[in-house]
Parts: structure tokens; C-alpha cells; sequence
């Protein structure tokens, strides 16, 4: 899907020859309404539903995206749930980004031993920013160059 803001973007990274990574946006039910559900004003995929979710990724893939983002949303109540990041790692051969609700150190380790390439932390971080220091320890040896 095309939106507003991508046609408008188009001609401007063009002309600053920036790298468009096409990534495939999912967003996975989390309790409660996110700005990402309010913004977007989509159905997400719902939390219990790690097989549609693995569809989703894998049509995403065979469109040609060269990533994916699981996202409960900013503010997300619920995270994205281990056994889904498990089963749409398993689905696609590309990066794998989660987000939305990642609060804790051990969330994090948690996301990326299930799977996740990349994760996403906002609220927390804006919260206190000390525990980046945490997640970045939790994480580190989950990091791949």
C-alpha cells in the first residue's frame, strides 16, 4: 500500500540517492489501542494468531520486501508473543524486525532468542533512558556483524 507520505518522499530520495529498504509493516494486536493502530486505522494481526501472521511475512517476502516489522505499537500493552516470532522466523528467509511493548532487558533476549533480528524500544527508553545500557547488555550476544 502506498500512502500520502511515500509519494510525497519518492522524488526526495531519489534526488539524494538514499537506499529505499522496501520493509513489510505488520501490526500485531496488543491490548490495547496504540498510536500505530490509531494512525494506521487497520485491523492488526491478532495476538493469538501466529499462523496468519507467518502468512503475512511470507506474502511480504514473495513481493519482494527485504524486511519485515512485527510492531504491537507504541505503547503496546501486550508484546509481540515469542511463539509468533518463532513461527514467522521460520516462515521468511528475511531480516526480522519486533516491536511494541519491549520493556525489560529479558524481553529483549527473549524477542531475539525467538528469533528477531532487530528490535524496536521506545517507551521504555523514553521513560528512563538507563535501560538501553540493560538491553544493550541482554542483547549483545545476540548481535551479529
Amino acid at each position: 500500500m502506498l500512502i500520502g507520505k511515500h509519494v510525497i518522499s519518492a522524488p526526495i530520495i531519489r534526488e539524494k540517492q538514499l537506499e529505499a529498504i522496501s520493509t513489510g509493516y505488520m501490526l500485531i494486536e496488543s491490548g490495547n489501542i496504540t498510536t500505530a493502530l490509531y494512525m494506521s486505522n487497520t485491523n492488526p494481526i491478532p495476538h493469538d494468531k501466529p499462523d496468519i501472521a507467518a502468512c503475512t511475512a511470507m506474502a511480504g517476502e514473495m513481493l519482494g520486501l527485504k524486511m519485515i516489522f512485527m510492531d504491537g505499537g507504541s505503547g503496546a500493552k501486550n508484546p509481540v508473543s515469542e511463539e509468533m516470532i518463532r513461527i514467522v522466523r521460520k516462515s521468511v528467509d528475511l531480516p526480522l524486525i519486533v516491536g511494541g511493548g519491549i520493556k525489560t532487558p529479558e524481553k529483549a533476549a527473549a524477542n531475539c532468542r525467538a528469533g528477531a533480528d532487530m528490535i524496536v524500544v521506545g517507551n521504555s527508553i523514553e521513560k528512563d533512558p538507563s535501560v538501553m545500557k540493560e538491553i544493550s547488555a541482554a542483547i549483545k550476544n545476540f548481535i551479529v556483524v
